[in-house]
């Protein structure tokens, strides 16, 4: 089965096939609730909360892109949760980018430290973005999904995506210039 054959027997009550959903899903919307949240406890939460309210509101999606749906669903839980608690994201060391702290033996020990050290500053920029840019560098930069998937996700025009990549992406290499990380 592909994808909108899940949805539709997800549609129709299947909890098998929705579980197959969140298989497909459930990395992205961890990563994405790590990068705006900064906390692994506070992103598993929000994960899966995210994940309840697709299966609660799973009857009223419509379409095309049920990962954009979802990355939104996942984006409005993560706002809601930095409101609840009222302040900006932790900062975790355990959040730190994944993909660059896994080695290889080809790897030295030296770049791997060095990978780390990077990962951890990128992840401290993210948290300094406001939310949109933040938002939008996440989903185009570390999420991988074009400009029209992320204006559906944030509901907003492609212009105003480009403009919010341009401009998180700017603060991103400033705050990595002034750290000495970049030139």
């Amino acid at each position: 089965m592909d994808e909108s054959e899940f949805i539709q027997r997800s549609q129709q009550g299947d909890v098998d096939s929705f579980n197959k959903l969140v298989e497909l899903y459930q990395k992205q919307v961890f990563n994405l609730a790590l990068r705006m949240l900064g906390n692994i406890p506070a992103a598993e939460d929000v994960s899966q909360d995210a994940f309840i309210l697709a299966w609660k509101g799973i009857r009223g999606f419509k379409g095309p892109n049920f990962k954009a749906w979802l990355l939104r669903i996942a984006a409005n839980a993560c706002r809601d949760q930095l409101r609840k608690l009222k302040h900006e994201p932790e900062l975790s060391l355990e959040a730190s980018f994944s993909d660059l702290s896994q080695t290889t033996s080809a790897k030295s020990t030296e770049n791997v430290v060095i990978s780390r050290e990077l990962a951890d500053e990128i992840q401290r920029g993210l948290v300094g973005l406001p939310w949109e840019q933040r938002l939008a560098v996440t989903l185009c930069d570390i999420e991988g999904l074009s400009y029209k998937e992320i204006s559906q996700v944030m509901h907003c025009s492609l212009g105003t995506v480009r403009s919010r990549l341009s401009r998180g992406r700017a603060r991103l290499r400033d705050y990595l210039v002034s750290r000495g990380l970049l030139t």
